[in-house]
């Protein structure tokens, strides 16, 4: 396929986080204040919500996948919130450590975690940059 010639890309469908055990999965994202959007055991999948979009993050069991850190350089997914320090709080509070101290870019704030089984998510804000942001 050439450059002329090429497909079009519409959008994300899902971001796909392989996991070693779907219900401890589904489990720590809720405590990280995700919302399911469905689930099917029977598949080994799990959608999380992400917004009011219709791609989120999907959870896919993987067989012999154990806990481990994330590995470096590793893919990040970052999502956009409100305030990523309030982010950080609650993280916190629901016993979930950041994976470095919550950190000042140009647009504003971002927290990055990681999953047991070495996902990374990053929170990030546009507090000072609001016009970049969804919420501006």
């Amino acid at each position: 396929m050439s450059d002329e010639e090429s497909y079009e890309l519409l959008g994300f469908d899902n971001v796909l986080l392989p996991v070693g055990d779907l219900g401890e999965a589904v489990a720590f994202y809720r405590r990280a204040g995700f919302t399911v959007g469905y689930r099917f055991d029977e598949a080994g999948i799990a959608q999380l919500r992400v917004g009011g979009e219709t791609p989120g993050l999907l959870l896919r069991a993987e067989e012999g996948l154990g806990h481990r850190p994330p590995h470096w350089p590793a893919p990040r997914v970052w999502l956009e919130v409100p305030d990523a320090r309030a982010a950080a709080r609650e993280l916190a509070a629901a016993g979930i450590a950041p994976l470095d101290e919550l950190s000042q870019g140009v647009t504003g704030w971002s927290v990055e975690i990681a999953d047991p089984w070495g996902n990374v998510l990053g929170l990030t804000d546009y507090t000072k940059r609001p016009a970049l942001g969804r919420r501006s």
